[in-house]
């Protein structure tokens, strides 16, 4: 692919979201970029967050990790249908009939200022890290492919800043007016294009192979890549009870628990639509992951068969065989598929920490008619513009001291951030206790710091590695931690809005 043709799909590409964006901006407002005025219909939403699940991460990262992991990964998505499950019968009820803008509103209400702050602070921080890991690695292919034809020797790494700042620029345009309505628009496209170029690598790898569809099937599940379950407790932490666990509580926190995911399920009409969304979701995600593990699979042994060499980075062996192996048709359709994941999690995480600093940190919510249209929309602008600042100082950051898989690196960093959000809700949804409020940072705190060296000692005496497990351990200490403080004696008890949401989910 030459660098004109390139410039010129990355163009008509961003053309057609701008576009999409001036269609669903018109007449926006503050609460169209926060709720799009809940008239999002479900199956719009279903489709745009497979997309946004998936991200570029998942795009080339699962693919990569076949070489290595096999199918293992398909282990924690098989936890994931538990927790969205979960998801889809617990927390949604209690979302709707709180009527809530930010999800953390909830923490305020059942336990208090600091629990609320708490655990908004850690969505930010578990977003501004995720978003950036994945804006890294498609930042990484479209240097790879465009941009370092225009780096001179010795300015290689400015040029990759360069290519970093021109993608958060890119996602700024068309998500400053319309936000999350215009979110689920073009999550939509961007799932209908990831999905399109996955498929279509699958045939030309058939095609280039000589292969049936049914030999293309026996391939696969007869290759050394198929193993999906682990049994063995030693090594790189896929035993399989583990990790189903563990996909159950990702699916809980980075979906359940996560402002960016739930957002765009509260832009739905009503909690019927959200859960008819979060179930057909659901079912469709699994089935795609494995698609995505069956093309990683097939890269291998297309590189076999033709003797391409293995990258040392794994995560660039798809991007290496489409871009310089395959035809021009299929290079075109993943340079469209990796943006699109890149930005389907991306564009929707920005508008995300917009949301949540607005309304769980400026008070967006509480001042009401207070705060003009224009205050807030003079200070949504300025607080996106900062965060889109702030993804891209975390993305050269990750550039330096990167030096694992990528989809390893987000699940790490999740399990750390997101087990003080787990423990949290867990223990507010699940007990009757009044915590002593001021104390809970101290215990959100000091539970990642637990968790870690529980699993450095649990792999030093045992030789088990945790892995994403590392998240339910964090969860469990920031639970204790609650119980620590508890007020002895004093008892929760639950508003109306909470009563109703909870006979709901009881008599389902």
């Amino acid at each position: 692919m030459n660098s004109g043709l390139v410039i010129g799909v990355i163009a008509g590409y961003f053309l057609f979201l701008i576009l999409i964006s001036l269609f669903t901006s018109r007449g926006a407002d503050t609460k169209t970029f926060f709720t799009a005025n809940r008239q999002s219909p479900w199956y719009l939403v279903a489709f745009g967050m497979i997309g946004a699940s998936l991200s570029g991460v998942t795009f080339i990262s699962v693919p990569g990790v076949v070489g290595t992991d096999s199918f293992g990964y398909f282990q924690v998505v098989l936890g994931y249908l538990v927790g969205y499950l979960v998801i889809g019968t617990v927390l949604m009820p209690l979302y709707y009939r709180l009527n809530l803008v930010s999800i953390y509103t909830y923490l305020q209400t059942r336990f208090g200022f600091w629990s609320y702050k708490t655990g908004a602070f850690y969505f930010i921080l578990s977003r501004l890290v995720g978003a950036s890991f994945r804006l890294f690695l498609v930042a990484i292919v479209l240097y790879e492919a465009l941009f370092k034809y225009f780096a001179s020797p010795g300015n290689e790494e400015l040029t990759f800043a360069l290519t970093v700042a021109i993608t958060i620029l890119l996602i700024w345009l068309y998500t400053f007016r319309g936000g999350i309505k215009t979110i689920v628009w073009t999550d939509s496209l961007q799932t209908l294009f990831m999905l399109l170029a996955v498929g279509f690598s699958i045939v030309i790898i058939g095609q280039e192979l000589e292969l049936s569809p049914g030999e293309l099937f026996d391939t696969i599940s007869e290759s050394r890549y198929s193993k999906v379950f682990f049994w063995e407790t030693e090594g790189k932490g896929q035993f399989f009870p583990l990790q189903f666990i563990s996909g159950a509580f990702i699916a809980i926190v980075m979906t359940g628990l996560d402002q960016d995911m739930m957002q765009k399920n509260l832009t739905c009409r009503s909690l019927g639509d959200a859960q008819k969304n979060m179930f057909w979701f659901s079912v469709v995600l699994v089935f795609v992951n494995l698609m995505f593990l069956s093309l990683g699979a097939l890269l291998f042994i297309y590189a076999e068969a033709k003797g391409i060499p293995i990258p040392d980075r794994t995560d660039l062996l798809y991007p290496t065989l489409a871009l310089n192996h395959f035809t021009l048709s299929a290079g075109v359709l993943f340079l469209l598929g990796i943006i699109a994941a890149a930005y389907s999690s991306a564009d929707s995480a920005l508008t995300a920490l917009t949301t949540s600093f607005c309304v769980d940190f400026l008070g967006f919510e509480e001042k009401g008619e207070a705060l003009s249209e224009k205050k807030r929309r003079t200070t949504r602008l300025l607080v996106h513009i900062t965060f889109s600042f702030l993804i891209f100082l975390v993305v050269i950051i990750f550039k330096i001291v990167n030096e694992d898989s990528v989809i390893k690196m987000v699940f790490t960093a999740a399990g750390y951030t997101y087990g003080p959000l787990l423990g949290l809700y867990a223990f507010g949804l699940f007990t009757r206790y009044i915590i002593r409020d001021k104390y809970v940072i101290a215990v959100c705190l000091i539970s990642p710091l637990l968790a870690y060296e529980t699993s450095v000692y649990m792999l030093k005496w045992f030789g088990v590695n945790l892995g994403f497990f590392v998240l339910v351990v964090n969860g469990l200490y920031t639970f204790l931690g609650l119980m620590l403080i508890r007020q002895k004696g004093a008892r929760y008890t639950p508003s109306e809005h909470e009563r109703v949401g909870r006979r709901a989910v009881s008599t389902r």
